[in-house]
C-alpha cells in the first residue's frame, strides 16, 4: 500500500485478475441468455441446452474466485481494478441469485415432478403422450403411489374442485382461463352427450426458461346440475419441478373457483315474452 504514497494512483498498473473476473462474468451473462434462448426456442436438444447453463454458472463462479484472488493482490501491490471487481461481483450476483434460490427449493421441496387433483385416477395424457417421447423426456404414465404420497405430505391443499354450475359451463370457463394463461392447447373435447366428460391437454410454459410443462384437465358431471374439475401438471424433463406444477395446479383452481362463482351468480336472462298476435281483421260480406 505504500506505492499509492510514493506515486499517482492511476499511475498504476490495473490488475489483470481484476480484468479476467470481469471479463468471466460479462462472458457468464451472454452464455445464459444464449442458453435460454436455446431452451425456449428448441434449437438444440434439451441436455447440451442445460450443459450450457451450467456452464455459465460454472464461469460465474469463477469469476467471484478471481474478484477474491484479485482482491487480495490489490491490497498487497497497491493496483488498479477495483472497480472492475465490483462490476464482476454485481453481475456475478445478478446471474447466481435466482438460481441459488432454485437450489433451496430443491433441498426443501420432494423430488416429484408429476402433480393431480386425483391420485387414483389422475387426468390422462392423450395427444400429449405422443410429445413426451423425446430423449430424456419423462412418461406420459402417472408416476404412481409414491409420487402421491410425497404430494400429500408437501402440498395437501390440492383436491379436486365441485363447482355448482353445469358441466358445459365449467368446461367452458375452464378454456377461457386456459386461453388466458397463454397455454398452447393441443386437444380440446367438450362434454357432450353421449359422452358427458370434457378434456383439455394444453403446454405451459415455465416463466425465465421456457420449460415445457403439460397440463391435463377433466370436466366431469356431478350430479344434474353440478360439475367436477381435475388437473393433472407434469413437467416433461427433470425428476423434480422445483414446485412449479403444484403452484400452476393451485393457482388454476383458485381462478377456476373465483370466476365459476361469479358466473352462478349471474342472474338468469329473461326471455321476453313473444308479442302478443294482432286480432284478426273481419271482413263484412
Amino acid at each position: 500500500m505504500a506505492r499509492r504514497f510514493s506515486v499517482p494512483y492511476q499511475s498504476e498498473p490495473v490488475s489483470s485478475l481484476a480484468t479476467w473476473a470481469r471479463n468471466l462474468a460479462v462472458f457468464s451473462v451472454v452464455a445464459v441468455v444464449v442458453s435460454i434462448i436455446i431452451v425456449r426456442f428448441g434449437f438444440l436438444e434439451m441436455k447440451p441446452a442445460i450443459a450450457t447453463f451450467f456452464g455459465a454458472l460454472g464461469l460465474a463462479g469463477l469469476s467471484i474466485l478471481l474478484c477474491l484472488a484479485a482482491f487480495a493482490a490489490i491490497w498487497q501491490n497497491g493496483s488498479r481494478g477495483m472497480g472492475r471487481i465490483l462490476v464482476a461481483c454485481l453481475i456475478n450476483a445478478a446471474v447466481l441469485a435466482y438460481p441459488a434460490w432454485l437450489a433451496l427449493q430443491y433441498r426443501k421441496l420432494p423430488a416429484i415432478h408429476d402433480i393431480t387433483t386425483d391420485p387414483i385416477d389422475p387426468p390422462r395424457f392423450e395427444a400429449l403422450a405422443r410429445l413426451r417421447t423425446g430423449d430424456g423426456a419423462n412418461t406420459a404414465v402417472y408416476a404412481g403411489l409414491y409420487s402421491a404420497e410425497q404430494q400429500q405430505k408437501a402440498y395437501p391443499d390440492i383436491e379436486p374442485l365441485q363447482l355448482e354450475i353445469p358441466v358445459d359451463r365449467a368446461y367452458a370457463i375452464a378454456l377461457q382461463l386456459v386461453h388466458k394463461r397463454k397455454w398452447l392447447v393441443i386437444d380440446e373435447r367438450p362434454p357432450a352427450p353421449p359422452r358427458r366428460i370434457g378434456r383439455i391437454e394444453a403446454v405451459a410454459r415455465t416463466p425465465i426458461m421456457g420449460f415445457r410443462e403439460d397440463v391435463s384437465i377433466r370436466v366431469a358431471p356431478d350430479g344434474d346440475l353440478d360439475s367436477r374439475v381435475d388437473i393433472r401438471s407434469s413437467s416433461r424433463y427433470f425428476e423434480s419441478d422445483l414446485g412449479s406444477n403444484a403452484a400452476r395446479v393451485t393457482r388454476f383452481i383458485d381462478d377456476l373457483s373465483t370466476a365459476a362463482e361469479a358466473d352462478a351468480q349471474k342472474p338468469a336472462k329473461k326471455i321476453a315474452p313473444p308479442p302478443p298476435k294482432a286480432p284478426a281483421k273481419t271482413v263484412k260480406k
